[in-house]
C-alpha cells in the first residue's frame, strides 16, 4: 500500500511540474515584452564666423533658456573686412555725391568763357565773311580768297555750337544713367557694411532654444572652424520613446494609440502615445526566425510621447512595453 502511495505521488508530480511548465510556457509567450530607450530633441550651437574661442559662458548640465549667452569667439579678421567695406562705403557715396552735384562752379564758369569766346570769334567771321564777299562780287578778290574765309566762318559756328554743348553739359551735371549706377554701387557697398556686422554679431551666440547642455566640445583658446558645433544642447521638454518593433507585431501599433510604458530607472508606469511609425523598415535589425516559417523579420522604428510630466527622466532610460 505504501509503494502505491509513493507511485501515485510522484506520479501526481511529475504531472503537475509537465502542467506548470507548460502553463509558463504559453504565458511567456503570450507577454511579450519589447524594450526601447528615451531619446530627447538636441541642438548643436556654432558660429558661421571662424575663430579662436574666446570664452565659453556654460557647463556641461547648466540649465540654459532662449537667448542665453553661450560662447563667443575672437576674430580681429571681422574688424578689417568692417573697415575695407566701410572704405568702400565712402568711396560709393563720394562718387555719387559727385554724378549729383555735376561739375564745380570754376568748371561751368570756364565752360562757359569758351562758349562766349567761340560766340564772339563767330560773329568776327561772319562779318569778315561779308565783306569779303561783296569784294568777290566786285571782283576785287579771287574766288580762293573768298572760299578760305567762307570755311572759316563756318568752322567758327560749329566751334560756337560745340562750346554751347560743353557748357549745358557741365551746368547739367552727369546723365541720369550715371547717377543711378552711382545709386546702386552706394546700395551695393551698404550691404556689404550690413553684411560684415552681421558676421561681428555672430561673433557671440545665443542659445534660441531651452535645455540643458549635454557637450562643450571646444574651450578657450581652440580654434573653431565655420559652422563647427561648440555647445549641444538637449531638450528634455521634447523627450520620447523609441522602439523597434518587430513587424509581426505592428498590426498593434497605431498611430495615436495610447499604451502604459514602465520606466524601470524610475520604477513608474506612464501613458504614452504613438506619433510616429517608420515608412520603411529597418535592414540593420533584421532578425531570423525559426526555421521552417519562411522569412525573416524587419522591425520598423516606433516613436511615442508621453503625455505627462515625467520627473527625472533621461536620454538613454530603458522603457518596457508589455505586449
Amino acid at each position: 500500500m505504501k509503494r502505491v502511495l509513493a507511485v501515485i505521488v510522484v506520479i501526481l508530480m511529475v504531472v503537475f511540474f509537465v502542467g506548470y511548465s507548460f502553463y509558463e510556457t504559453n504565458r511567456s509567450q503570450e507577454h511579450v515584452v519589447i524594450q526601447g530607450e528615451i531619446t530627447a530633441q538636441s541642438y548643436s550651437i556654432s558660429s558661421k564666423v571662424a575663430g579662436r574661442i574666446k570664452e565659453v559662458f556654460v557647463k556641461k548640465g547648466d540649465i540654459v533658456k532662449v537667448n542665453d549667452k553661450i560662447f563667443s569667439i575672437s576674430s580681429p579678421e571681422v574688424d578689417v573686412k568692417l573697415k575695407q567695406a566701410e572704405g568702400a562705403k565712402d568711396v560709393a557715396k563720394a562718387k555719387k555725391e559727385q554724378a549729383y552735384n555735376g561739375a564745380r562752379k570754376q568748371e561751368i564758369e570756364a565752360a562757359y568763357a569758351q562758349y562766349k569766346k567761340a560766340k564772339t570769334a563767330q560773329r568776327l567771321m561772319e562779318k569778315t565773311y561779308k565783306r569779303i564777299e561783296n569784294l568777290y562780287k566786285a571782283g576785287v578778290v579771287s574766288q580762293q580768297k573768298r572760299d578760305e574765309v567762307y570755311t572759316k566762318y563756318k568752322a567758327s559756328q560749329l566751334t560756337t555750337i560745340s562750346a554751347k554743348q560743353l557748357y549745358i553739359m557741365a551746368k547739367d551735371g552727369a546723365r541720369e544713367e550715371i547717377k543711378k549706377a552711382a545709386d546702386a554701387q552706394e546700395q551695393i557697398y551698404d550691404a556689404k557694411v550690413d553684411e560684415v556686422n552681421i558676421y561681428r554679431d555672430e561673433r557671440t551666440q545665443y542659445t534660441m532654444h531651452a535645455g540643458e547642455v549635454s557637450q562643450v566640445l571646444l574651450h578657450e583658446g581652440e580654434l573653431s572652424p565655420t559652422g563647427f558645433p561648440v555647445v549641444s544642447i538637449v531638450d528634455m521638454q521634447d523627450s520620447w520613446a523609441r522602439f523597434a518593433i518587430r513587424e509581426d507585431y505592428l498590426k498593434d501599433f497605431k498611430i495615436g494609440k495610447i499604451f502604459k510604458l514602465k520606466i524601470p530607472a524610475i520604477d513608474k508606469e506612464y501613458r504614452f502615445k504613438v506619433s510616429y511609425i517608420a515608412v520603411m523598415g529597418d535592414f540593420a535589425t533584421w532578425k531570423a526566425t525559426q526555421s521552417g516559417k519562411g522569412f525573416d523579420m524587419k522591425s520598423f522604428e516606433v516613436d511615442m510621447r508621453p503625455l505627462d510630466e515625467i520627473k527625472d527622466l533621461r536620454v538613454g532610460m530603458s522603457v518596457l512595453l508589455v505586449k
